[in-house]
Parts: structure tokens; sequence; C-alpha cells
């Protein structure tokens, strides 16, 4: 079904944008511009013809082809993504919106009502959010009340469901846009009175935090700017899905610095089957693109970040640590190494996961 919906969304995507540009499209514009069968392009014309997103223009008259429109070019739905990653019991939610400005909206009311989640942050257009299995009652309404809230998380089997009360604009975003973001399965919405209720269903995937340190030399290169480049290389590996990328600042006093002894670490949503493959090409990746040779990888698993791996990042920032105390920390919290001596800087960068730029670009902060 997940399949399904995405190629509808691909596909009226194509559709929207052909009409925005010349104000109709022939199933050859989407054959050739979707790499598909014509007869497949067809289908697909003729199934969103029925469900009344796509009006016919114009008949076809001899060599002329049918000119399509679709119903609107307007974007459907200002939510672009909504996954989920999963550790046990607790559950952390990603919502990427097209507008700073809704991200901001959803996660105020979503802190208001509290519910089963115990954070809520903000990055840009990207809202995410912390939580745990379970249900909780809320008080939905008018102001000063929340205007929408997560009452319950729960896992079924390979999915993850969220179970959702709003009122007025976000019971318009739940019943009509968030079913098209990438990432949902599936979503149900009923009227509750003057209350919807809903439930948006996403596969349950695994978080990645992959840090990597020592990539640059003093010719050349940026740790930082690889690190970004990860990011967009690894997001192109079917069932991995991007999250953030951040710089942590480690000892300024390291002697073997190329500046001022700054690590990266990238996090990623994985569908299981693929964390083989998601280790593979990055290791390969920076082993391409690092300008040193002493680069250096962590990649560990898991939302939550033990207090002892705390502690190796408080370590990192105020001393010079040996490889042999980088290895057995590594191998206690099951974190992966791969490198030269960047797996220092690169384990440091993992353990200081979570925590917010204010400390991570300040190494005179170890107060977490």
């Amino acid at each position: 079904m997940s399949s399904v919906l995405e190629h509808r969304r691909d596909y009226l995507r194509l559709m929207r944008q052909f009409t925005l540009d010349k104000g109709f499209f022939t199933v050859t514009d989407i054959q050739k511009a979707a790499g598909i069968p014509r007869s497949t392009a067809q289908d697909w014309v003729t199934r969103l013809l029925r469900e009344g997103c796509v009006l016919l223009r114009g008949e076809k008259r001899g060599r002329s082809p049918a000119r399509y429109a679709a119903i609107s070019a307007v974007p459907q739905s200002t939510c672009r993504r909504i996954f989920t990653t999963v550790d046990d019991t607790c559950v952390e939610i990603y919502h990427d919106c097209m507008s700073g400005a809704c991200a901001a909206f959803c996660g105020h009311h979503h802190a208001l009502a509290g519910g089963v989640l115990t954070s809520v942050e903000r990055d840009g257009t990207l809202l995410r959010e912390s939580g745990s299995l379970g249900s909780s009652e809320l008080s939905i309404g008018l102001f000063p009340k929340s205007a929408v809230g997560v009452c319950g998380i729960e896992r079924k089997n390979d999915l993850i469901v969220q179970h959702i009360r709003c009122i007025g604009g976000p019971a318009y975003s739940l019943s009509d846009m968030m079913g098209r973001a990438e990432g949902v399965v599936h979503v149900e919405s009923q009227h509750n009175g003057h209350l919807v209720e809903g439930r948006v269903c996403t596969q349950a995937l695994m978080k990645v935090t992959i840090g990597i340190d020592d990539t640059d030399s003093h010719e050349g290169g940026a740790t930082f700017a690889l690190a970004l480049a990860l990011l967009n290389h690894v997001s192109r590996i079917k069932g991995v899905l991007p999250i953030s990328h951040h710089v942590a600042m480690l000892n300024p006093a390291v002697f073997r610095k190329t500046a001022g002894n700054s690590a990266s670490f990238i996090e990623v949503a994985v569908q299981p089957g693929r964390y083989a493959a998601l280790v593979e090409k990055t290791q390969k990746f920076l082993a391409d693109e690092s300008v040193s040779a002493e680069w250096g990888l962590a990649v560990r698993k898991g939302l939550v970040v033990p207090e002892g791996l705390r502690e190796y990042g408080r370590m990192v920032r105020t001393r010079v640590i040996p490889r042999t105390i980088t290895e057995a920390t590594a191998e206690s919290f099951g974190i992966q190494l791969i490198g030269g001596e960047g797996v220092i800087g690169a384990l440091g960068a993992v353990a200081l996961t979570g925590l917010s730029h204010d400390i991570l670009l300040d190494p005179t902060r170890n107060d977490f």
C-alpha cells in the first residue's frame, strides 16, 4: 500500500508541474518524465481522472493526443515528510513542513497539550518530537486550550500509529493533508462532535547516528562540509531518510587539530534491512572523499544516549583521549568504529548527539 501511495504522489506531482508550466499534460509527457511504460502512465492518468484529481482538457484528434490538467496546481499539503523512529518504548516523530510558521504552530500546540510527548523541538521547518508508547487524555479546544495534541502512540508490527486529537486548522491538516506526506502509510480520521480524531501510520524505523572526524588537512577540506555531503549521499539509499546535520566542538587544545577541532555527526532514519548498506556506502564515501588518511567513522543505532557515553563526550572536550579508551567505550555501547585516529573525535560527536546547538558549539559547556 505504501508503494502505491508513493507512486500516486509522485505522478500527481508531475501532472501538477506540467499543468503549471504549460497548462496541460499528455500521457507521453508523464511516460517520459517518470521513465515508465506508456501503459503504466495511461493507467495512472485514467485512475486519477476517475478519482477527480485530473480533468480532460481536450479529446484526442487525429495525431494530436488527449490533453489533461491537474485540478489544482497548488500544493495540497504543507506536510513534506512525516516519519518515526523507535527504540524499545521510546519513539521520535519527525514532521518536515513546507513552512517554519506551520511547524512552529504545531510544535507550540503539541507542547501545550503534552500527553505522551516528552519533548518538542523545532529546527527550521523540521519538528522533532520525543515520546513513549502509551496513551493519555488530552483537553483539546479553543484558546487557551491546545488546538491539537498527540494523545497516544502505539506500535503495530512494523508500524507506528500516532493517535491525534484536534480542532480547526489542524483538523483540516489531519484529514486532508497529512496522508499526502512522504513517509505516511495510511491516515484515518473521524469527527467526534466538534473535534476530529485520527490515526497516522508510519513505518517503525531505526535511528542511526554517524559521527565523522579528521577528514580534512592543513591543505584543504572541511569535515562539516563532508558530513553534509554524506547526508545527501546516503539519503539516496532506498529506505534511508535524512534527519539532521550537526557540528560539535571538541577539545580546542588538541595539538593535532587543523583548526578549532570540530567534528560532525548526521542523523538518519533507516529501515532495519538497509542498515548494512548504509554503513557500507558511508565507509566507501569517506574513503573516497576524505583529504586526510586518518579519517574516522562512528556509527550508533538507537535513540537514548546512555550516561556512560555522555561521559565520553565530556572527556573528549577536556582531555586528549587515547584510541584504546575510544575502542573500549565503543565496544561497551555497541558502536561501530571504522578508520584511523579520527574515530576518537567521531565517537565524541556521537556521544554529544541530542544536545542543543549552544552546547555543541561551546567546548567549555560540559553541563549536560
